[in-house]
């Protein structure tokens, strides 16, 4: 499947290259501004990618394979992801991480039958003193707790 960007994200592009010194210094923000068209990235958006900003395409795979936040699959609506790192699993992560597939129904890297969810395990999200936490697509939870965590995952159906 041909993947091109569409107009109004070759502008987002453009404006996106006058911030950085080299069109390689700008892949992460055009991969994401690709993952936001596609939904996620193909290695056909990884060539689109590459041609726009003239460089090598293992550039861009190597963005896209090192970041947890760029996926080359397809996720659910609602990308979940929980934190079960040191700091978080002190303070019970694994507790939630169990609590989410339960309810979820779906294992790490899955997506629900209908489409509405995607989990994922993730190593740190940065929110060490606000531990255990997770993250709905772009918002963090943190400082959770079981109860939370279930108002959270009731309020997205």
């Amino acid at each position: 499947m041909e993947f091109k960007f569409t107009e109004e994200n070759l502008a987002r592009i453009n404006e996106v290259r006058k911030k950085y010194p080299t069109s390689l210094a700008a892949v992460m923000p055009v991969v994401y501004i690709a993952q936001d068209q596609n939904g996620f990235i193909s290695s056909e958006v990884m060539t689109e990618i590459a041609s726009v900003l003239g460089i090598d395409k293992v550039n861009v795979l190597s963005v896209v394979t090192f970041y947890t936040m760029y996926h080359t699959k397809q996720m659910g609506k609602y990308h979940v992801q929980v934190c079960t790192n040191v700091s978080c699993m002190l303070r019970g992560a694994y507790d939630i991480w169990d609590q989410v597939k339960n309810k979820l129904g779906i294992q790490n890297m899955e997506v629900s039958s209908d489409g509405t969810f995607s989990l994922e395990e993730v190593e740190c999200m940065g929110a060490c003193g606000y531990a255990p936490m997770i993250a709905v697509n772009e918002d963090y939870y943190e400082n959770l707790t079981k109860e939370k965590v279930e108002e959270i995952l009731d309020s997205l159906k």
